[in-house]
């Protein structure tokens, strides 16, 4: 199964564990990174990536097939569009 999205999330955060197990659910195949989890150049990296999608570097950020749908915030409605869930 190839990877269809990049979950950015924050380890201590509700609406990411949310997302997470949503997704997980319905077999979606994604990364899921914790960005509190990173260290120096790695997480500033991941934070500059992540502004070029979500200039408020909100949790959940869902990246769906390399940019293609980005979501903030946990909502099923626009997940399930994104990928015809």
């Amino acid at each position: 199964m190839s990877i269809e999205c990049t979950l950015y999330a924050l380890s201590t955060c509700i609406h990411c564990r949310r997302m997470k197990v949503f997704l997980e659910d319905h077999d979606v195949a994604f990364d899921n990174i914790f960005v509190d989890k990173l260290r120096g150049d790695e997480r500033k990296e991941i934070l500059d990536k992540i502004r070029n999608y979500n200039p408020k570097l909100s949790f959940p950020t869902l990246v769906v097939k390399g940019g293609e749908c980005i979501i903030v915030g946990f909502h099923k409605d626009k997940v399930e569009e994104a990928l015809n869930l």
